[in-house]
């Protein structure tokens, strides 16, 4: 199964440090990065601020290891680590399983 996980970063930097983390080490075949105004609730207040959204494409079974490594590269206390299920074009579906190291 394919998935994209979904997290933000503060800034460019930390993104890319992530994104290259994961692509480097075959826990993901590709990493989009946009940049985002996130509106959020932290120790009970509202916050607004610029951040990076990552769009991580691979598979379920690497899920872990990404979510992971987010973790330990991360600045956040508690940066966001979501995943959902992808279908689409078979070659390309391909192409992320060819790309990613196998458990």
């Amino acid at each position: 199964m394919h998935v994209i996980v979904y997290t933000t970063t503060s800034d460019i930097d930390e993104a890319r440090n992530i994104s290259s983390y994961v692509v480097k080490n075959k826990l993901a075949a590709c990493v989009n990065m946009h940049p985002i105004s996130s509106i959020y609730t932290w120790d009970g207040k509202a916050e607004e601020d610029s951040e990076m959204a990552l769009s991580i494409k691979t598979t379920s079974d690497n899920f872990e290891a990404v979510s992971e490594a987010i973790k330990s590269l991360h600045s956040y206390d508690l940066p966001a680590i979501i995943s959902w299920e992808i279908d689409g074009d078979k070659d390309y579906l391909e192409w992320i399983s060819d790309s990613v190291r196998k458990k």
